[in-house]
């Protein structure tokens, strides 16, 4: 096939397979772009793959784990302590056990912003001047029993990280704010870090003994759900640490945390954050995906009672980097995560610690992915665009399938084994909408050249019978197989002198006036077209579909041919055409019937004995003068139809003798003349087959002089002049013997 017939046929598949490709390359450019502002919906749909690949794939992670232990405010810490928020005795006490168990890092996943009220204060405030000692004794007192002092006085044992909140409402300003950890060759104000306008921060007191503090916010995405962690926040022209980096700064030993940034546009945007010799990457606003380990209590919990009890394991505790926060009924932080829907928050942290210390396990999407899936797009765009076309639907499902498990399996693996994260929503909704939409203009294009096929066999087999296979195609078999079946042969008479006589356009006009109205014809009473041969037409009956009463309706259908033959002469005279004559056989029979021919080329035709019959009784139609010639297992299935016999012979190449006759019309149409000229002839016919040569060769003579045109009566009068010379013998049983085809 060439390319323009190519074009031809799969422009339109072609032209929208291209535009589904440069639309999702614009998709991904423009809305799934982690940089782009737009989106969400499509930023969902991804989230969710990103979800469903995560924790499929848990299981195959290989990774390191950091010694983390969870210290949780639960249910059982508050009924053995009270209720919550506790004393910063109580506070004290759990810092100085954990001191004590060797931890090397304490974050608090709480916050401490109000100061604890001294309880010797309490009663100073409400004492007279007429008990002076009493108050001398109270102020000498409040020092040595105030909490946050108390509490404060602890957070050197270890490294500590308090947590502090981030708020968008400028006038929520709450608690002293740390100094930044952070160096950047960037003005904090020129990075595209979150920013926050108020805060909610920790009592002077416990900032200014802390070690380090950080931030408690989340991130999560516009469906809720927690998939990346912000690292750094901007406030006040200042950027503050998440308490994860915070508690691994201190953890690492680094003394600042360098914030790496790159020109993008006409502003920058953050490539990654260095902390002591590693850089960790992040997303142009300072996120990293949070690694999580697995569902929630993935890290190991220990009750805050047991700890303040002593009640502990020390090597869970030994160099252990410990975050403290609550699940207790009314104070649990619960986020909704991709492994889990109420995953505690400070596991969030952790997480996000691990990672960061170990940046091998933080899932990262480099600059050059969105131009990697870009080239993905175009290059499995194209294929599909070139092979989508010339499959049917069963192929482009199992091709679409297999396009798919593939870049799924390439995801997995990148993910698993290169912790990258490769974006899925542009690629497979592009391959499955390539799938759907070339897949449905095949369809239509298919359905454009069946009715092109149809209109094609409309010239072979009549129309009603094309749409019964089409809507039932079970009822239909292409395979061979015998069947009762009439075949037609009709034949121009003298056709090659009348071919001589015309040039190639008036002959191919004078064949069209015929063969169209002959095949309308034949397609009325249920007739398939079998093939054209010059002027001959061969037809049957009962194949494909089944036809009732099938030899009666070839029969009719031979007497409406010879009407409209009749009908076709003026027209023909009328164009200076030669007039013309057919002869008909038609004969019923078995037949083998199916779909034959070579691998190059197939018919659905008949063949068989009987069909060599039919032809054989078409060419007699001549010798006897007649119109129409059908064999006597015809006639016999013609009850509503007037019959004359023709003749009993013996064809070529046939040894059973056959009787012939003549259809002459349906039983209510014969005249009385007609029935006169038949019950004579029948007559003349008995005394015939009975050697009565005499009284035969009397019938026959009476029935020629009525009858002179009608060239059987002159046939059968010269043959019994012939056989009351040279009678035939007992034996004869009525046949003559045709040595011609």
């Amino acid at each position: 096939m060439s390319l323009t017939q190519l074009w031809r046929k799969y422009y339109q598949q072609w032209v929208c397979g291209c535009f589904l490709v440069v639309l999702f390359m614009a998709l991904q450019l423009l809305t799934l772009s982690p940089a782009s502002p737009y989106g969400d919906a499509f930023k969902r749909l991804e989230g969710l793959g990103y979800d469903l690949r995560l924790k499929s794939t848990l299981s195959l992670q290989s990774r390191s784990f950091l010694p983390i232990v969870i210290v949780d405010i639960d249910e059982p810490s508050l009924k053995q302590v009270g209720r919550f928020p506790w004393s910063r005795h109580v506070m004290a006490r759990l810092q100085s056990q954990l001191a004590d168990a060797g931890v090397a890092v304490i974050a608090y996943d709480i916050l401490f912003s109000e100061p604890e009220l001294n309880p010797a204060q309490q009663v100073l405030s409400h004492l007279t001047d007429t008990l002076p000692a009493v108050s001398q004794t109270l102020q000498t007192l409040a020092p040595t029993i105030d909490a946050d002092s108390a509490f404060s006085a602890r957070l050197q044992d270890t490294d500590t990280v308090l947590g502090l909140l981030f708020e968008h409402q400028p006038e929520i300003q709450v608690g002293t704010l740390p100094e930044t950890i952070f160096f950047s060759a960037v003005p904090a104000t020129a990075l595209p870090v979150p920013a926050f306008a108020g805060h909610v921060a920790n009592v002077p007191d416990l900032q200014q003994q802390s070690p380090g503090s950080g931030f408690i916010n989340s991130a999560p995405d516009s469906d809720g759900f927690i998939r990346n962690s912000m690292l750094l926040a901007k406030h006040q022209g200042q950027l503050y640490p998440a308490l994860a980096l915070e508690a691994a700064r201190l953890y690492t030993m680094a003394e600042h945390v360098e914030v790496v940034a790159k020109p993008f546009g006409e502003g920058h945007s953050v490539e990654g954050i260095r902390l002591g010799t590693q850089l960790i990457p992040t997303d142009d606003y300072g996120r990293v995906n949070v690694p999580y380990r697995g569902p929630a209590f993935s890290f190991p919990y220990v009750s805050a009672s047991d700890v303040l009890s002593g009640n502990i394991d020390p090597q869970l505790f030994d160099q252990a980097i410990v975050f403290v926060g609550t699940s207790a009924v009314g104070h649990a932080d619960l986020r909704t995560t991709p492994v889990g829907v109420q995953y505690p928050g400070v596991e969030v942290h952790a997480n996000v610690l691990e990672g960061l210390v170990f940046p091998e396990l933080l899932p990262s999407r480099p600059n050059w992915m969105d131009g990697a899936v870009i080239m993905l797009l175009l290059l499995s765009g194209l294929l599909c665009v070139v092979i989508l076309p010339r499959l049917e639907v069963l192929g482009i499902a199992v091709f679409t399938l297999c396009l798919c498990g593939l870049f799924v399996t390439l995801s997995v693996y990148l993910w698993v084994e290169l912790r990258l994260d490769l974006p899925q929503v542009a690629v497979l909704s592009m391959l499955i909408s390539q799938a759907m939409i070339l897949g449905s203009l095949g369809f239509v294009r298919e359905h454009k050249e069946r009715l092109q096929i149809k209109s094609i066999f409309d010239q072979y087999v009549p129309p009603a019978h094309i749409q019964a296979m089409l809507d039932n195609p079970d009822s239909v078999s292409m395979e061979g197989e015998k069947r009762d079946i009439t075949v037609l042969f009709a034949d121009i008479r003298s056709f090659t002198t009348i071919s001589e006589s015309l040039d190639a356009g008036r002959l191919k006009s004078y064949l069209n006036q015929y063969f169209s109205p002959i095949t309308r014809i034949i397609f009325e009473h249920q007739g398939t077209i079998d093939k054209y041969v010059g002027d001959m037409v061969m037809a049957f009956w009962n194949a494909p579909l089944p036809v009732e009463q099938h030899p009666e309706l070839a029969v009719r259908c031979a007497m409406a041919m010879q009407d409209q033959v009749d009908a076709l002469q003026e027209p023909m005279r009328q164009q200076s055409l030669p007039p013309f004559k057919i002869g008909i056989g038609l004969n019923t029979g078995d037949m083998n019937v199916g779909d034959m021919g070579s691998e190059y080329r197939r018919a659905y035709t008949v063949l068989g004995d009987a069909v060599n019959l039919g032809s054989r009784l078409e060419g007699l139609t001549k010798y006897y003068g007649v119109g129409i010639l059908i064999n006597e297992t015809t006639h016999a299935q013609c009850p509503g139809l007037v019959c004359r016999p023709i003749d009993k012979v013996k064809v070529k190449g046939k040894n059973q003798a056959v009787t012939v006759y003549e259809p002459i019309c349906s039983s209510d149409a014969l005249t009385p003349a007609q029935r006169n000229e038949l019950e004579t002839h029948q007559q003349a016919w008995a005394l015939y087959l009975s050697q009565q040569w005499q009284q035969a060769l009397a019938a026959f003579t009476k029935l020629k002089e009525l009858s002179p045109e009608r060239k059987i009566y002159a046939l059968m009068y010269e043959r019994i002049l012939t056989l009351q010379a040279q009678p035939p013998g007992e034996e004869w049983d009525g046949s003559y013997t045709h040595t011609s085809k």
